[in-house]
Formats: C-alpha cells, sequence, structure tokens
C-alpha cells in the first residue's frame, strides 16, 4: 500500500470486532515501525502500556468515559508522554548522549553543553516540558495509527478519558502526561462505517499574516 493510500484509508472507527484475534507480533510490528518517528534531539519521550487483559480494558473503561470500544478493541494503548525525557540523568538522556558520542556527533566532552542546550530548549518551564513531552508524543501517536492501517489494523485514538484517574488505575508515575488511548484491531463489518469527515482544503490550510 502506497503512503497516500495508507494516510487516505486510515479512519478513527467506533466499533471493533471483538472476536477477532489480533496476533501479538502486528502489535509488536506496528510498535517498531513507529519508534522510527524523529523526535526533538532524538529524545523519543514516549512509552506505551499495552493493554490486552480483559479485565485492565474493563477498568480503563471505567476511567475512560464508559466507551464500548476500549473493552471491544483486541488492544488498547495507553500513550505516555514523558516531562522529565530532557533531564540529565534520564536514562534515555544519557543513551542519546552515548550514542552521539559514539556516532562521531559529539565529543565525550561536550556533555554539559548538551545538558545545559536540552534544559534551555525544554526544561526551562513546566509549559516547555509539557510542551517537549506532548508534540513529540504526538508525533509518535500518528505513526503508530499509520503503521497499524499499513498493517490491515484498525484504531481510534481518544482523548475522552480521566487523566488524574487513568493514571491511578495504572500507577503511571507524575512525570507522564497521557495525550490519549488508543484503540487498535479490525474493524467491526457488522456495523456501519460512516463516511470520511470533512477535511480543510489547501487553501484553508496555507495562511499569510
Amino acid at each position: 500500500m502506497q503512503f497516500k493510500d495508507i494516510i487516505k484509508n486510515r479512519r478513527s472507527v467506533n466499533y471493533f470486532d471483538s472476536q477477532k484475534n489480533v496476533p501479538d507480533n502486528l502489535i509488536r510490528e506496528m510498535i517498531e515501525a513507529a519508534a522510527n518517528t524523529p523526535s526533538s534531539f532524538n529524545l523519543q519521550p514516549w512509552s506505551v502500556i499495552v493493554l490486552k487483559d480483559s479485565e485492565e480494558k474493563t477498568l480503563l473503561r471505567k476511567h475512560g468515559f464508559d466507551q464500548p470500544k476500549i473493552t471491544e478493541a483486541p488492544y488498547v494503548f495507553i500513550i505516555l508522554a514523558d516531562r522529565d525525557g530532557w533531564k540529565e540523568g534520564h536514562p534515555v538522556a544519557d543513551k542519546n548522549f552515548t550514542k552521539l558520542v559514539e556516532s562521531g556527533k559529539k565529543k565525550s566532552d561536550e556533555r554539559e553543553t548538551y545538558i545545559n542546550t536540552l534544559k534551555l530548549l525544554y526544561g526551562e518551564t513546566p509549559e516547555k516540558q509539557q510542551a517537549f513531552a506532548v508534540k513529540n508524543t504526538g508525533f509518535f501517536a500518528m505513526s503508530l495509527m499509520l503503521a497499524a492501517k499499513d498493517l490491515g489494523l484498525d484504531t481510534h485514538p481518544m482523548d475522552g478519558f480521566d487523566h488524574d484517574g487513568v493514571k491511578k488505575a495504572f500507577n503511571i508515575p507524575d512525570n507522564y502526561w497521557i495525550p490519549l488511548l488508543l484503540a487498535v484491531g479490525y474493524f467491526d463489518e457488522s456495523k456501519e462505517l460512516y463516511p470520511p469527515n470533512w477535511r480543510k482544503s489547501y487553501d484553508e490550510i496555507v495562511v499569510k499574516f
């Protein structure tokens, strides 16, 4: 499938076939494909809690405005954005610098400059920390949805949930924000798939002030 077909045919489906199993290897392939998503300084401040167990999905549904798709979909992801991903001592930030040195893009004595740059760009204020985490994780989430479609899977991103309730229920640390939940599975063919929503045109998108 060409990219133009993937992005055109991707839909946020409301009904999932709960009887049609999704092979575990497809979920791994989907996440590994999305791992190629670009991020600021390659800090990759995203993580995913993958839910398959019916009890866990039922618990999530209690905090997800009782949306049926949460329990109907074979898998549901809790997408996490790490607001601490820029900090010195963070395992990914530290690994990233090590990899930069190994590749020759940085010298080992440039670590302090590296850390100070991350702090300046992403860590000076809570607003910058939030923007850094959610912006980059949003890129990753979109890649997950496109990767899913390429693999023949359907998805639905959900912003309607009790953020604090989900954090508490799944013991999620305070450094994480949850930008969205993502249902993953196959569309229930017995249901009606509504026509695609309208999209802004080129002339509506491109502006000049």
